[in-house]
């Protein structure tokens, strides 16, 4: 099994944008949470979440990503049901979500852009500082963050099984267990 630390390695080898790889923390956080409240293996779980987008900068369109960055992640002996794992997160892959893991992992992957976003136009820019009702709201405003899909969060929360509400709530208290890391500790102000 690849360990926590080989993944981020791999992540570092072709992820230069910082904030993606905040993004691929974030979903790693969320990952964790709910290995944890599902009596899961945290470790596993987490590296999902890590290494899910690791090839978005090298195949940065629906034609490449992520099925072309399997290979790579095959190459560094990422096991294959991880890499599975990893392909299920998109639609257009063709590999089912037909696990827990798999759903959750489709759920948290784009909750934690809108989420981000949300902490950003906080005046304190803190994850702490976000609240289920703000995400909510924010939801509906459909030119914020306009570029995430709704359509899609909104069925993969469905597809896992968490109120919407609840799911908002548990990716936050994960995300706020590693805002330094995110970037979003907050200014203080």
């Amino acid at each position: 099994m690849t360990s926590r630390a080989e993944a981020l390695a791999i992540v570092r080898a072709h992820v230069k944008n910082e904030n993606l790889v905040r993004h691929m923390l974030a979903v790693e956080s969320a990952m964790r949470f709910y290995a944890s409240k599902f009596g899961e293996d945290v470790e596993s779980w987490g590296l999902v979440g890590l290494l899910h987008d690791f090839d978005w900068e090298i195949h940065p369109s629906l034609e490449k990503h992520p099925q072309d960055g399997a290979p790579i992640l095959r190459s560094h002996g990422v096991p294959e049901d991880t890499v599975q794992i990893i392909l299920s997160h998109a639609a257009h892959t063709g590999v089912p979500r037909d696990s827990h893991i798999r759903k959750a992992l489709f759920a948290c992957d784009e909750i934690t852009g809108l989420i981000t976003a949300v902490a950003l136009v906080r005046p304190s820019k803190s994850i702490h500082d976000v609240k289920v009702r703000s995400v909510k709201k924010k939801w509906k405003d459909k030119s914020f963050a306009a570029g995430t899909n709704r359509e899609e969060m909104a069925q993969a929360i469905e597809e896992f099984g968490v109120e919407f509400g609840d799911h908002i709530g548990n990716v936050i208290t994960a995300m706020q267990g590693i805002a330094g890391e995110l970037g979003l500790e907050g200014t203080g102000s």
